[in-house]
C-alpha cells in the first residue's frame, strides 16, 4: 500500500509537490519568526527576562524559513503562493488561538495574561512540530538532499518544546496554574481541528499534483479523519501536560547559524 516514508519520498521526488511542500513550510516558519520577534519587543516589565529566549525562538523560526528557501534554490526552484486552506498559522489565529497579529503590530506592551497565552499556544504547536520533525528525522535523517535540514530543525523544535514546558511551569508556580491549564485545553482542541483541516487541504493539493488514484486519496483522507477522532477523544491530552524537561534553559544563548543553507 503506502506509508509515511513512501508518501514523503513521493513528494520529495516530484519538483512541483516538493516546491509546494517547502513553500508551505517556509511561510509558516517566517510567520512564526515575525510573531516571536514582536512578542520579544512587547513583553511587559515583569517578564523582560524572557525576551532573549523569545527572540531566540523567533531567530530559530527565521532560520528554518531560510533553510526551506535554500532547499528550493538547490533544486533550481522558486517558492509558490501558499494556498489559504494550508496556512496553519492564520487558521489558528482565525479561531482566536494565540496572540492576534493586529495586537502584535501595535506598540502596546503585552500583559502577563498575553504571555501565558503565547506560551500555551507555543507549547501546543511546538508539540505538533516536534512530533512531525521526529517522524521526518526517523525516515529521512540520512537523506542526501534534506537530511541535514531535517536533523537541524528537529533539534530546534525539541528545544522550543522544552522551553515552553519550563516557562509554563515557572508561571504555574507563580499562581497561574488554572489559567494555564484552561488556555492549554482551548489551544489543543482548536489545534487538532486546524491540523485536520490543513492536512486534508495539503493532501488534496498533493493528490492533484501527483495524480493519486481516487482510492489512495480516499484512504489518506480516512486516515486523517481517524487520527483526528483519536486526538479529539484522548490524544489532545498529550498537548496539555507539563513536565520539567531534561534539557533546561534550552533557548539560552544565541541561535546557532545555518551557514550551509543560507
Amino acid at each position: 500500500m503506502f506509508s509515511a516514508r513512501s508518501l514523503f519520498q513521493e513528494i520529495v521526488d516530484n519538483d512541483a509537490s516538493y516546491r509546494l511542500f517547502c513553500s508551505i513550510a517556509a511561510s509558516g516558519e517566517a510567520q512564526g519568526g515575525w510573531e516571536n520577534g514582536r512578542i520579544a519587543a512587547l513583553l511587559p516589565t515583569s517578564q523582560r527576562d524572557l525576551a532573549p529566549k523569545v527572540a531566540r525562538h523567533g531567530a530559530d523560526e527565521d532560520k528554518h524559513g531560510r533553510i526551506f528557501h535554500a532547499l528550493l534554490r538547490k533544486r533550481g526552484l522558486t517558492p509558490v503562493d501558499v494556498p489559504a486552506a494550508t496556512d496553519y498559522t492564520m487558521l489558528l489565529e482565525r479561531r482566536g488561538i494565540g496572540l492576534a497579529h493586529d495586537q502584535l503590530r501595535r506598540a502596546e506592551p503585552l500583559g502577563e495574561r498575553d504571555v501565558i497565552t503565547y506560551l500555551a499556544h507555543s507549547r501546543v504547536t511546538e508539540q505538533r512540530a516536534a512530533e512531525q520533525m521526529l517522524l521526518l528525522r526517523t525516515y529521512f535523517g540520512d537523506h542526501p538532499e534534506v537530511g541535514k535540514a531535517v536533523r537541524m530543525i528537529c533539534r530546534d523544535e525539541e528545544n522550543h518544546l522544552a522551553y515552553c514546558h519550563e516557562e509554563l511551569l515557572r508561571l504555574a508556580r507563580a499562581g497561574h496554574g488554572r489559567t494555564i491549564q484552561r488556555i492549554l485545553r482551548e489551544c489543543a482542541l482548536a489545534e487538532i481541528a486546524v491540523h485536520r483541516d490543513v492536512s486534508l487541504a495539503v493532501m488534496a493539493h498533493m493528490g492533484r499534483i501527483l495524480r493519486w488514484p481516487t482510492l489512495k486519496s480516499a484512504l489518506l483522507k480516512a486516515g486523517i479523519m481517524a487520527f483526528y477522532g483519536y486526538e479529539r477523544l484522548v490524544g489532545w491530552r498529550r498537548m496539555v501536560s507539563l513536565t520539567m524537561p531534561e534539557r533546561r534553559n534550552a533557548l539560552g544563548g544565541p541561535a546557532p547559524a545555518a551557514a550551509d543553507f543560507a
